[in-house]
């Protein structure tokens, strides 16, 4: 399946709440959908409470059916709760590569 729309996200946890959103955003429903292609979450090497994720979806479409979801809508509530000040995010369409984990 091809990756038509994708973003970049990074996220501040609250301090001592890195952990919990890098597990939490593991188990993220979006990892069980077929339209979401591409689903990596990183820690900065330099600050343990900046958290990266990276998402390719096969349209911006299916993205935005799947955040309309009540599942999406609770996930971003509760992810909320773990951070401080806005996430940045910025559109991205991953075109290849690889990862092995």
């Amino acid at each position: 399946m091809s990756v038509e729309h994708g973003f970049h996200a990074t996220l501040t946890a609250r301090p001592g709440k890195a952990d919990e959103v890098v597990e939490f955003l593991l188990n993220a429903p979006s990892l069980a959908n077929e339209d979401c292609v591409v689903f990596l979450v990183s820690r900065s090497a330099s600050d343990q409470d900046i958290v990266y994720v990276t998402e390719g979806w096969s349209s911006e479409e299916a993205h935005g059916r799947f955040f309309k979801t009540e599942e999406a809508q609770e996930l971003v509530a509760k992810l909320g709760t773990l951070l401080v000040g806005e996430s940045e995010y910025v559109d991205e369409v991953p075109v290849g590569g690889k990862a092995a984990f």
